[in-house]
């Protein structure tokens, strides 16, 4: 009996490796190379960023150089970012957020070494035109993401499912133990972070985002779609309502946690999360978030150089 039942552990050993093979695919550095964990996990850290400043000037009204300096690594302060006016809920859980972002770099930084900051885009009119990009017309007048709480939880939605999407995508080409339990444990908390935020949302989903005509809800299907069209890798993003042929097992048309048929998380490549951030469709040409592009090797190898801006 207990023959057996080892046969039967290794059996399903096996099968779980054998499935963690197939759903791995190569990730490539910019000169060409494939990327090694430390190369992987490096790449995180400019979403990490991204989200530290957001959530730290959000929240704070300052950012990691007032935080916790030395994790910047001497790199640009981010550009346009501000303090935002939120309620009296959902600024705790903001600057919650903003210090976890901090431990996250400090953890990343720790385990496999990190860079500089990349320049950040974080003011008001890199958010409106990514707005009118997703309603796809022009907002009048712009979107401002920091003017009150239902705007930053919309501006907020942007960005860690990003993040929460590309350690998912991570995590089956990692080959050390500790790469995959550090991103395991990313991973964990900007899943939290995300279902939080698309709770907020849902919560206010059929509040019109004044002094627009489109609800909260209606947002997030825009953003949603516009990810879709910069990814380029089919259907991985879903707004807070969905039809019911999207929703958990075709019965639901909630859509707090975004997932896929079998109800598992979207997993993005490296390419599709720059497409995003750059907000351009292209993986080389930067922009968006990232004026002057990602740092690290996958984004920015030395065999590489970027393209100007146009």
């Amino acid at each position: 009996m207990a023959t057996s039942s080892i046969s039967y552990c290794f059996s399903v050993a096996f099968v779980f490796l054998v499935a963690l093979d197939i759903l791995s695919f190569h990730v490539m550095t910019a000169s060409g190379q494939v990327a090694n964990d430390t190369d992987q996990i490096q790449f995180a850290l400019n979403l990490e960023f991204l989200e530290a400043e957001f959530f730290l000037h959000g929240a704070l009204g300052k950012g990691l150089d007032d935080i916790s300096p030395n994790l910047a690594q001497g790199g640009p302060p981010p550009a346009g970012a501000r303090k935002a006016n939120l309620d009296i809920l959902v600024a705790p859980i903001i600057e919650e957020f903003a210090y976890q972002e901090v431990g996250h770099i400090r953890a990343i930084v720790q385990t496999v070494g990190g860079f500089a900051r990349p320049l950040l885009n974080l003011s008001r009119q890199n958010f409106a035109k990514m707005f009118d990009e997703a309603v796809d017309f022009t907002l009048i007048p712009p979107f401002d993401p920091y003017a009150n709480t239902v705007n930053y939880l919309l501006a907020s939605y942007l960005i860690p499912y990003v993040g929460l999407t590309g350690y998912a995508g991570t995590l089956p080409n990692l080959t050390a133990p500790a790469s995959r339990g550090l991103v395991a444990s990313l991973l964990g908390v900007e899943a939290g972070q995300d279902a939080v935020i698309r709770t907020l949302l849902y919560e206010r989903g059929n509040q019109i985002v004044l002094p627009y005509s489109l609800t909260v809800a209606e947002f997030t299907n825009r953003i949603s779609e516009l990810r879709n069209k910069l990814g380029k890798s089919g259907n991985k993003d879903e707004g807070i309502r969905v039809p019911i042929t999207l929703g958990a097992e075709n019965k639901t048309t909630s859509n707090v946690l975004s997932a896929d048929m079998n109800s598992l998380s979207y997993a993005r490549t490296p390419p599709e999360i720059l497409r995003i951030v750059y907000g351009t469709g292209n993986e080389s040409l930067h922009g968006g978030f990232y004026p002057q592009g990602a740092n690290g090797k996958i984004a920015r190898g030395p065999a590489l150089p970027w393209l100007e801006d146009v």
